[in-house]
């Protein structure tokens, strides 16, 4: 027996990030509905399709589910003096994760699991329908395998970023943590995570340690990401692309020699300027990097000490405003881009054989998340078919 159908009906105006569904720039289909089955999307066309069950969009503004591509979610601890610190002129320093992993490895399981849980649903009434979360505050075996622990709980994209920092027990010996990092460690995490991750970066790890790191992942049958030229020009992206990386994270200093090897590569460079607005580095210049043929996404990068935040309109809202992109541009580096990073083909996008993750919007086009900028615009949010969040009576169980 077929799963019951369910259609979203008179839908003002649809974002599909489909052009063989929708038009240009961003596959739009206006008074549209759409058919789900079970967790998939099995029909998109015009109003007035017929389905089991009909659910009336009163002429809302309908986006797909936000992809976000780069998360922490799994930590203990506070770091909210920190940030006022550097409201206060203090400049953003990589040791500060010191901190959250103190707390981190102080915490129970039980506590992880219950702190991951809160963001997560926060993050899900922000209408982030796909997550993925990196490890990265335990940085010993068995902490760091904890941590990934409690991320398979809500995604299996969780990364093992055991190259965050080096821990205080491996002061002034980089290379003997990134051995360890290469052998126990990873051994340890490998059945837990789908991606490898390093942060290439002065008060971290360097381009040969990176490269270490991440080619012992790839060599276990992991997918690499990495955090590459955060806080000044450096080798990231450029690693990045030679290593073949399904993204580049943050890419706030590129060169035109970076720019042009993202260009002809298929990294996504993703973008976090939540991360710029926290620590008050400049916004990246995604303009250039468009205009130059990026692949490009946008991602929250919710971490303690440096973005707070699982809000993805507010990162819209800043790549309009402070990093030049257009509202389309930003909503598919939100969507289809964040998708790409993550190398899914199932998400960020609304077409026959997708996944039913659906945002329905108080608002009559998704343009408001930036005309509107910090107003909860998203009144219903419909992750794999189901719905779990509707504005009127906050999370649905």
């Amino acid at each position: 027996m077929s799963p019951a159908t369910t259609v979203i009906d008179n839908i003002g105006l649809l974002v599909t990030n489909d052009l063989a569904v929708g038009e240009a720039p961003l596959g739009i289909v206006r008074d549209a509905s759409v058919v789900l089955e079970g967790s998939h999307i099995v029909a998109v066309g015009p109003a007035g399709a017929i389905a089991d069950t009909r659910i009336d969009a009163g002429g809302m503004c309908v986006i797909p589910g936000f992809v976000d591509s780069h998360t922490h979610l799994v930590f203990a601890g506070d770091r909210s003096d920190e940030f006022a610190a550097r409201m206060a002129g203090q400049p953003y320093q990589a040791g500060g994760i010191q901190t959250s992993v103190a707390a981190t490895r102080s915490a129970t399981t039980n506590e992880l699991t219950r702190l991951a849980t809160a963001r997560r649903d926060e993050a899900r009434r922000a209408g982030i329908t796909t997550v993925e979360i990196k490890s990265g505050y335990g940085l010993d075996a068995a902490n760091e395998v904890r941590c990934l622990q409690v991320a398979e709980h809500f995604t299996a994209d969780t990364t093992f970023l055991g190259a965050h920092v080096v821990p205080r027990e491996f002061e002034g010996r980089t290379d003997d943590y990134v051995h360890y990092v290469c052998n126990e460690m990873l051994l340890a995490a490998l059945a837990h995570s789908r991606w490898i991750d390093a942060f290439c970066e002065v008060g971290a790890f360097d381009a040969d340690q990176c490269r270490a790191v991440l080619t012992a992942g790839r060599a276990a049958g992991l997918g690499c990401r990495l955090h590459a030229n955060q806080l000044g020009h450096g080798p990231g992206a450029q690693l990045a692309v030679e290593l073949g990386c399904a993204s580049a994270d943050h890419c706030t200093y590129l060169t035109d020699a970076d720019i042009t090897a993202l260009a002809a590569s298929d990294t996504v460079a993703t973008f976090l300027p939540a991360t710029d607005f926290s620590t008050r580095q400049p916004y990246p210049d995604a303009r250039r990097a468009i205009d130059a043929g990026v692949k490009v996404a946008l991602a929250t990068n919710c971490n303690p000490g440096s973005s707070y935040t699982t809000s993805m309109s507010f990162c819209l809202a800043l790549a309009v405003r402070d990093m030049h992109m257009t509202v389309e541009e930003a909503l598919t580096a939100a969507t289809l881009g964040g998708a790409r990073a993550l190398r899914r083909g199932d998400v960020g996008h609304v077409a026959p054989g997708a996944r039913a993750d659906l945002l329905m919007l108080a608002a009559p086009s998704y343009s408001h998340f930036v005309y509107r900028p910090g107003v909860p615009i998203i009144d219903q949010v419909i992750e794999a078919g189901r719905l779990v969040v509707r504005s009127d009576h906050g999370p649905t169980k």
